[in-house]
């Protein structure tokens, strides 16, 4: 029936939204209320993650004085300022930016992913979009999260302004997730299609994310601090939102403004180990040849003042106070949630029948076995900051409704030809594990969400789910583990109960991973 079901067309609810504000937990009582909440406390995430709250908590300027204070930093504007910003969410950032700088601001120029603009105009979010007489000059590229020639020519101009700057001038930059991508700038004579085949070459043969971006950086004029040393001798401000694991500022669109630590020998040992070396290019050969007699040694980025102002750390703090406001014992597992999905599943489905066995009466108690093998999964997944016994601690005294709340980014390995997201795939998964472990007299409700408003290629950030799910699934003739097998998340759950368990919230202009979100209200 499933398999009927992926082609026929599935007629979606109008899309669930949740209350603004609500009264104490223990006063809501059915599912519907806690998907209520659950949501409540997704968009406090991205909320808090928005461009202008996150730039004037960075920013603050001294309008006689015009003295700009970023965190513990001055700096003296006199018409002075210049703008530069690629990433998914800068387009907000830059209107932000403008709005608090005025005058000062002399020129900008960013490189947004295509169509933002008129995406944030049919919404109706005027605040993420520049005045009409702005100073700052957009670019708009990179489809489908691609380097492409648009974004490569919003490189060169924004090369072209640092180059312009002097001593006395300030540069600010605007750096998100999907940076690296909208700020392409090959060292000639490699050109972008030659940098792409490389890079993809690289991928296929299983090559990680920093070994991508050792060779991305050593073939880029603005990366790997590129960008900064073009903007010297100005000040640098970096302004960075964090769309990886930990925050590591040398990763974040590839270091534009931070000094990259690896050398050529690192480029040729990554390129020697996946067979790749004696294949390359004429003119990436030429390009490390000259990098490795470089008179003037490796860069530095003194001049250089990076600040993360958005994480996703930051916006799970948001989402706790959020819950505690709302009469839950909210505990932050992790903001570094990475692994196979499967796995990641297999953790948060334990983790709920443990922790909800902990909050019934005795009778009820999940086995010894089962609190080891949470342990163990959680061991496997190695989650440097995974709270998971202080959670665990917390639930036991807690007699009362729980929020765990966590982030990152766990990977899907696809199969099939289904339509999904890591986030829609992360829930349906999970509710087949909830399925698996009866909860006790304890409401379960577990939801993931991308920040950004857009889960893989849907229109969808997520998905919400509860222990229920599988059951109620196969009553309307959809077999979860028939969907999963061909990664259709996104099909299924806009079938089942006419698409209300999707999480839509449009496209949010910020973009700090995912939020995960395990509600535990004993009944």
């Amino acid at each position: 029936m499933a398999a009927v079901l992926q082609v026929l067309p599935c007629v979606a609810r109008a899309p669930f939204r949740p209350l603004l504000s609500g009264g104490p937990v223990v006063r809501q009582a059915s599912g519907m209320a806690l998907a209520e909440q659950a949501q409540q406390l997704f968009e406090s995430t991205v909320g808090a993650m928005l461009p202008g709250p996150m730039l004037h908590r960075a920013l603050s300027l001294d309008p006689g004085s015009g003295l700009l204070k970023v965190r513990d930093r001055s700096f003296q504007l006199r018409q002075n300022l210049h703008l530069v910003g690629f990433g998914k969410a800068v387009l907000g950032m830059a209107a932000a930016a403008e709005e608090l700088l005025g005058q000062h601001l002399v020129q900008g120029v960013i490189s947004v992913p295509k169509g933002i603009r008129a995406a944030m105009e049919h919404a109706g979010k005027q605040e993420m979009l520049l005045k009409p007489h702005s100073r700052v000059q957009v670019f708009e590229g990179a489809e489908d999260n691609l380097p492409d020639r648009d974004a490569l020519r919003a490189a060169l101009a924004i090369r072209q302004l640092a180059e312009g700057l002097t001593a006395d001038d300030l540069l600010l930059v605007l750096i998100s997730g999907g940076g690296s991508a909208l700020l392409p700038a090959p060292i000639p004579p490699v050109t972008l299609e030659e940098k792409q085949t490389l890079t993809k070459l690289l991928a296929a043969r299983g090559a990680n994310i920093q070994e991508l971006n050792t060779i991305r950086k050593a073939l880029s004029q603005l990366k790997g601090g590129g960008l900064a040393q073009a903007a010297y001798p100005a000040q640098v401000v970096s302004l960075i939102l964090s769309d990886v694991v930990g925050d590591p500022v040398e990763v974040i669109a590839s270091g534009p403004t931070v000094a990259s630590v690896h050398n050529v020998q690192d480029c040729l040992h990554i390129l020697n180990r996946y067979g790749l070396r004696a294949a390359l290019p004429r003119s990436v050969k030429t390009v490390l040849a000259r990098a490795d007699s470089d008179p003037h040694g490796p860069h530095t980025c003194g001049h250089v003042l990076n600040v993360i102002i958005g994480s996703n750390a930051l916006a799970l703090a948001e989402a706790q106070q959020r819950a505690e406001a709302l009469g839950y014992r909210a505990v932050v597992l992790s903001a570094a949630i990475q692994g196979d999905v499967k796995s990641v599943a297999q953790f948060y489905g334990l983790l709920a029948r443990v922790a909800g066995a902990h909050l019934t009466p005795p009778g009820t108690a999940a086995s010894v076995e089962q609190e080891e093998q949470l342990h163990q999964l959680a061991a496997e997944l190695q989650l440097p900051d995974l709270q998971l016994k202080e959670a665990l601690e917390t639930v036991v005294g807690a007699g009362g409704p729980i929020c765990l709340l966590a982030g990152g980014e766990p990977t899907v390995q696809l199969q099939g030809s289904g339509k999904g997201g890591r986030n829609q795939e992360l829930a349906l998964r999970v509710g087949a594990e909830l399925g698996r472990w009866p909860p006790g007299p304890v409401d379960v409700l577990f939801l993931s969400g991308g920040t950004d408003g857009q889960d893989g290629p849907t229109e969808a950030a997520g998905a919400w789910v509860v222990p229920e799910l599988a059951s109620q699934a196969a009553a309307e003739g959809l077999d979860v583990a028939s969907f999963l097998s061909r990664s259709d998340s996104h099909t299924f759950f806009r079938c089942f109960r006419g698409g209300v368990h999707l999480l839509h919230t449009g496209l949010t202009g910020t973009n700090v991973m995912d939020a995960h979100l395990l509600l535990l209200r004993p009944r």
